[in-house]
């Protein structure tokens, strides 16, 4: 791996991204699974911009603007809003007459992460086979831990959240509100979700889509809900907290805020 200088080299906001994640190694950790994801998020903005589905389209450049936010990848994020802004308004002139901007400096972006990857070490070889050995009287059965639900379309967000508390409690994500409603169902007999993150912003099926779910269930108060939002709009705001969430905690935020909130969040449940 190269230097962390390689990167403020070219232009990228390291020092201010580090605020947020606290340190290096987080950094490092995370900026792997941006690397990994990227060229998936990418294609499936091409897909609805073929498609000239301007409200998924906007969703989508929207996360990759929050995830560009997170890394310091601001000509790419400034890219990304404008196209979030535009495809907003339905303005398809816009986007079509910048997309390839947007690819050409995303696929930048790619290649740089890339490159700042490029000199890892190779693997280490395989270690030889162990003999067997009499088997170990059984463990204990582990005592169940308590979920927290991050439900949001950013695969940066879902991996930060899950590094932070993966410690201390069992994390199940979910990219759309669908995917959200069904690890709802799967935890809604056992009572073990202590709190549920939730974008308002997703693809296909929204976070609204679970608001309602979770009320018409009268399940808001053993599943209390703190939203992650980037830049909702006041109405969606304003109509999210008429379900009687914790919080709201804006993208894009650091270890000890979301600390702060799942703690809070945590502690409203019935």
């Amino acid at each position: 791996m190269k230097s962390i200088d390689f990167l403020r080299e070219h232009n990228v906001a390291v020092d201010q991204s580090l605020e947020l994640f606290g340190d290096i190694e987080t950094y490092n950790e995370t900026l792997v699974e941006f690397k990994n994801g990227i060229e998936g998020k990418l294609e499936r903005i091409d897909k609805f911009f073929k498609e000239a589905d301007m409200p998924n389209y906007a969703i989508l450049v929207h996360s990759l603007k929050s995830d560009c936010k997170y890394f310091g990848f601001m000509d790419l994020a400034d890219l990304a809003y404008q196209h979030e802004l535009e495809s907003k308004a339905s303005n398809i002139n816009f986007v079509t007459a910048n997309y390839q901007a947007l690819v050409t400096k995303a696929n930048e972006i790619k290649n740089l992460v890339n490159e700042y990857f490029s000199d890892d070490p190779a693997p280490a070889p395989a270690a030889a086979p162990v003999a067997p050995t009499a088997p170990a009287s059984p463990a204990p059965a582990p005592t169940e831990r308590g979920v927290i639900l991050v439900a949001d379309d950013s695969e940066v967000i879902r991996l930060f959240v899950k590094k932070i508390f993966d410690a201390e409690k069992d994390i199940e994500i979910a990219q759309n509100g669908n995917e959200a409603i069904e690890v709802i169902k799967k935890y809604q007999t056992t009572n073990r979700i202590e709190a549920i993150l939730l974008d308002l912003n997703m693809p296909g099926s929204d976070g609204f889509v679970v608001l309602d779910y979770l009320r018409d269930n009268n399940l808001l108060g053993s599943m209390p809900v703190t939203i992650i939002s980037g830049d909702s709009s006041s109405d969606a705001i304003n109509r999210a907290f008429t379900y009687n969430i914790v919080d709201m905690l804006n993208k894009p935020f650091s270890e000890a805020k979301i600390k702060d909130a799942v703690e809070k969040t945590i502690a409203q449940k019935q």
